[in-house]
Parts: C-alpha cells; sequence; structure tokens
C-alpha cells in the first residue's frame, strides 16, 4: 500500500507505448474503486485495462488479444495478488512459451500478516522480485499492511479481501503491525496531499 505500484505499472505502459510497443494491462473485476476495469494511481495517472475473474485463462486472453490487435510486448497485471494459483502459472506459460514479458504489481501479506494466494505463487515462481519500498509513519520501513476501523484501530478478523484504499488499510513496520493488531494503539487515518499545486489566494484588491 502507498508505495506507488499501479504508478509504476502506468509508467512502464507509457514508456512502451513511447517506443511503439503494445502493452496488455489485466485488471481483477473485483477492484472496481474507480470504475470497472480501470486502473488508477492514487496521484491520478489511469488507464483502462482488460478485466479478469478467477476462473478466466490468463494464457488464452493474452493469445486472444494477439489475435485481434497483433504483437504484443508486454503484459502488466494490476493488483496481483488476486490471481489464483492456476493464473499465476499461466502468466508463466506467457513468458515461456509467447516470450512476452509479464510485471505483476501487488501486495505481499494481507492484514493478518498472511501471504495473498498469487502472491505465494509469485514468490515461488517469478524469475525475479524487486520490492517497491514504502515508509511506515514511524519512519521505519513498512513491510506489512493494517486494516483499521473508522477510529484507526486494526481489525484482526473477517474476509481476507475487502476492497478499500487509505481509508481502510495502512502501510506499516513489522513492529508497528505488532503493536497495533495486539491493541496497543491506534493509527491516525489523515493522510495530506504533498503541495503539488501553488496555493491559490482569496485576497481581493
Amino acid at each position: 500500500m502507498n508505495a506507488g505500484k499501479t504508478t509504476t505499472l502506468l509508467q512502464s505502459a507509457h514508456n512502451y507505448a513511447e517506443l511503439g510497443m503494445r502493452t496488455l494491462i489485466l485488471t481483477p473485476r473485483l477492484d472496481d474503486r474507480y470504475g470497472q476495469g480501470v486502473v488508477a494511481s492514487r496521484i491520478g495517472l489511469r488507464a483502462q485495462g482488460t478485466v479478469f475473474e478467477r476462473q478466466d485463462d490468463l494464457f488464452a486472453l493474452a493469445r486472444a488479444d494477439i489475435a485481434r490487435n497483433g504483437p504484443l510486448h508486454c503484459v502488466l497485471t494490476d493488483e496481483s495478488q488476486f490471481l489464483s494459483r492456476r493464473q499465476v502459472w499461466e502468466l508463466t506459460e506467457i513468458v515461456d512459451r509467447l516470450n512476452i514479458p509479464v510485471l505483476a504489481y501487488g501486495l505481499r501479506t494481507d492484514f493478518r500478516g498472511e501471504l495473498f494466494e498469487g502472491s505465494q505463487y509469485l514468490l515461488a515462481w517469478a524469475d525475479s522480485l524487486t520490492e517497491i519500498k514504502t515508509i511506515c509513519h514511524t519512519g521505519r520501513k513498512a513491510t506489512m499492511v493494517v486494516r483499521v476501523d473508522e477510529h484507526g484501530r486494526a481489525i484482526t478478523d473477517g474476509p481476507q479481501v475487502e476492497i478499500g484504499g487509505n481509508e481502510r488499510y495502512v502501510s506499516v513496520s513489522r513492529a508497528e503491525f505488532k503493536k497495533i493488531t495486539e491493541g496497543r494503539g491506534r493509527i491516525e487515518l489523515m493522510q495530506p496531499r504533498l503541495p503539488l499545486e501553488p496555493e491559490t489566494s482569496s485576497e481581493t484588491a
């Protein structure tokens, strides 16, 4: 969370496009925070992706896309933690049989500190792994995610997947994860935006 995964994905797609190369962006149907099939970053970048369900064959989907639209130069997968074991294997087939690189972006663990299914098999089968780092509010490196209620206190029970953004999930260090999930504190949910635009004055002459 908050490490810029989707921003990096969209930048990669942009880089391919600048070179005249075509990409296929895959996004799970259950992530509809910005609209069905829309892949969007917190800083405003967005693109239309191809929606997939857990039962879909991603290798077949890539081959069908090539048949319709011509040569494909890269497959990019957003929220890859939601992939099934079989779908991760299908991504390896895209690499090994079609000779198309696949870049998969996602979280490693859920709000309980447990591996997602997709993440587990990406960790096992990926050719290479790159960590996109982010910072805990304590200043330490954030490696885990806490699901919180409206008061900033950790929720430790419930389904593994509940779609939400900064109002539901917070990236924290392992030490802070232990503290918050053991009920020894809360997290301030307000996350101010960076001053990227000049302030406008309300004064009148």
